[in-house]
């Protein structure tokens, strides 16, 4: 198994808004996925994926499924995590903890997103 995470999702209240931070905190662009006929009251904005590394993922709003207070917590890749953590406050979220060492393993950040989820940002640098 070379990935040990297959998929995430992140639930959110307000997808433009969403949308609009993950974007301007990654510096990417998320494409709205095609909903299952079996939940039409769902929206998700997928994350870009690369079929050889990490794993996908997914901003989605449902109804009766609130975001924040989940117990998952999703780290995103970075070069440089103080880069995004640096994104997070001027795009409407909140920094948890600046960089920080995590010894061999390198650098973590822990931000909120405008939704209220807490994200983890980790670098080797």
């Amino acid at each position: 198994m070379s990935n040990p995470v297959g998929w995430f999702e992140i639930y959110v209240q307000d997808m433009l808004r969403a949308k609009a931070f993950y974007e301007a905190v990654f510096h990417s662009v998320l494409e709205p996925m095609v909903k299952p006929d079996m939940f039409p009251d769902m929206e998700m904005q997928l994350f870009p994926m690369d079929q050889g590394a990490g794993s996908a993922g997914a901003l989605v709003k449902m109804t009766g499924i609130p975001s924040g207070g989940n117990s998952t917590l999703v780290y995103f890749n970075c070069d440089d995590c103080a880069v995004e953590a640096a994104r997070v406050a001027v795009n409407g979220g909140r920094i948890f903890k600046e960089k920080m060492s995590i010894g061999e393993h390198g650098f973590i950040a822990l931000v909120f997103d405008t939704e209220g989820n807490m994200i983890g940002l980790h670098s080797m640098q």
